[in-house]
């Protein structure tokens, strides 16, 4: 792999693939890139954990090179930041997980080893002590003539479900997944944990526990232990909170083995028959919740469009600042800093990338454009929520949003990777940019891990604005083969949400600076026209875009 350190003075024109006279010149430094990275993640940042020395020192950094930049503050009042007020909550563990059975049986499991339990409800004292039933995927899906509570009352009761979809066999070919059947092999939304939370709730639940297995979560054990097993953040509003089960909680599959035959109710839950079991259990837990009140910080900059009939529109460029701060190691270590290099170092400084090239074009685009780093996003897209509700500029004079959730550090690639399936047609720009560049467009290479729902974009597009998010590609001109697979695996299952996320001596920004420009080249043209980014007709956001424009 060719080194970075080689090719830093280079603009990004001369890294492209296609001839100067296919592909717009723009001031990217990639030896300033990697130098962001590598400050953002280092760690003095601590891990920049909301609500810590972590989050005043990035939300410093990237105020002042907003400034720097010459960008106007994002926010109407004057300021480059909107307060997000949040409740950090530290569960402590008063009683362990552990069930009774007949004739006083009990089992008892350990924290962070066995299990994970939290709260998202602002409230000192927490726990359960309830029957247990196991309720398969836990969806309830009308269009799909799924139920897995067939009428039974599991209020009070505590629910266990298995993460991800039904993987529903297609009766054509058993080997594969029901493409009419949530999607297929792409997760849909019943297939997120917060899905979960939400739907036992909804039953009047006591508490939900999600069995964890790395394949169908996306992640090992060690990212379930290091994202809730310390504080974890909410935002401050009681009402909204209540929308998912007091208690959550994960369990690892071999807990499960213990409770029931899993293999069996594993392989009955893949039905549209399947009933809920009840469980011979009486599950028991109490936590008492330390809380904490903080302003955290979305920090937004503006460059006001060159066009006063389009000046009060906007295309917004995001990524998130935050990632998981200091807390347990996977080793037990008790203050591991969780770097967060390439989750989301290397996001932030693109967008800051994204920021210097807009400002060093030669005239700016029709539309504003809104630079926004938004905080929250580890804990559940936090940031991206609360301005999506709150926007400081109108949603509906909002074009569409570009997110970059972790670049590509490993060199040039042939393809370009979308997010989730088709969904608007700034896929269809994404498409000509890329075609542009000598690339191509190619589909989600994971669909069944919902990466759709699980970056900032998702918050936008709930609220109907078309939102761009886009992978690495997979086809490395440096590498043959399924090399990009391989190394993908390797950070999944090595680095995701671990402290070793850290800069690498190895890393090649080519393909990352390269990713960038294709993304300015869509927002520009969004910021260049004068026709709305649309959804695609049968998309699941289009109803509430089409009632907001109206």
């Amino acid at each position: 792999m060719r080194n970075l350190r080689n090719l830093s003075w280079l603009p990004l024109f001369a890294l492209a693939v296609a001839p100067a006279a296919q592909t717009p010149t723009f001031d990217f430094s990639a030896s300033e890139l990697l130098d962001d990275i590598k400050t953002l993640s280092s760690d003095k940042f601590g891990g920049r954990g909301p609500g810590s020395a972590g989050e005043k020192l990035t939300v410093d950094f990237i105020t002042e090179r907003f400034k720097k930049l010459g960008l106007k503050p994002g926010n109407p009042d004057g300021t480059y930041v909107q307060k997000v007020p949040l409740a950090g909550i530290t569960p402590e563990i008063k009683e362990e997980l552990s069930f009774t059975g007949a004739g006083g049986k009990k089992l008892a499991f350990k924290y962070r080893q066995d299990y994970v339990a939290f709260t998202n409800r602002v409230t000192p004292d927490t726990g359960f002590d309830a029957p247990l039933v196991f309720v398969g995927y836990g969806v309830v899906a009308p269009e799909y003539g799924w139920d897995d509570y067939k009428g039974l009352d599991v209020k009070g009761k505590v629910l266990v479900m298995l993460i991800n979809d039904p993987p529903v066999p297609d009766p054509a070919n058993p080997a594969k997944l029901d493409p009419k059947m949530f999607g297929g092999s792409a997760m849909t939304y019943y297939g997120r944990w917060t899905y979960k939370y939400e739907i036992a709730a909804a039953k009047g639940a006591a508490g939900c526990l999600i069995v964890h297995e790395t394949e169908p979560a996306a992640y090992p054990w060690e990212v379930v232990r290091g994202s809730w097993g310390k504080e974890s953040f909410v935002t401050a509003d009681a009402n909204k909170n209540m929308s998912q089960v007091a208690v959550q909680g994960w369990i690892t599959h071999e807990t499960a083995g213990q409770l029931f035959d899993y293999a069996a109710l594993k392989k009955s839950a893949v039905s549209k028959s399947f009933k809920p079991v009840e469980l011979p259990w009486t599950a028991h837990l109490k936590i008492h919740n330390a809380i904490r009140h903080i302003d955290s910080h979305n920090v937004l900059a503006k460059l006001e469009g060159s066009d006063a009939a389009l000046r009060d529109q906007f295309v917004i460029y995001s990524a998130h600042w935050d990632h998981l701060g200091i807390g347990p190691g996977p080793d037990g270590a008790p203050n591991a800093i969780y770097h967060g290099a390439q989750d989301n170092a290397s996001g932030t400084a693109g967008l800051l990338q994204w920021a210097r090239a807009y400002t060093h074009l030669a005239k700016p685009p029709r539309r504003s454009v809104l630079f926004l780093a938004v905080t929250g996003e580890e804990q559940g897209l936090l940031g991206s929520e609360y301005y999506a509700l709150h926007p400081l500029y109108p949603l509906k004079k909002t074009a569409a949003v570009i997110n970059k959730d972790v670049l590509n550090v490993y060199g040039r690639t042939k393809d370009i990777t979308i997010t989730g399936t088709r969904m608007s047609s700034l896929e269809d720009d994404l498409e000509s940019a890329a075609k542009a560049q000598g690339r191509v467009v190619k589909g989600d290479p994971e669909p069944e891990k919902g990466h759709y729902y699980r970056s900032d974009h998702f918050s936008f597009a709930k609220q109907g604005v078309p939102a761009l998010e886009t992978g690495s590609g997979d086809d490395y001109i440096a590498h043959p083969g399924d090399w990009g697979k391989k190394k993908r695996d390797e950070y999944t299952n090595n680095d995701y949400h671990k402290p070793t996320d850290t800069v690498r001596s190895d890393w090649d920004l080519t393909g990352a600076v390269e990713d960038l420009s294709l993304l300015m080249t869509v927002g520009l043209k969004v910021g260049n026209s004068n026709a709305w980014p649309q959804w695609n007709p049968g998309t699941e956001f289009k109803a509430k875009r089409d009632a907001m424009m109206k």
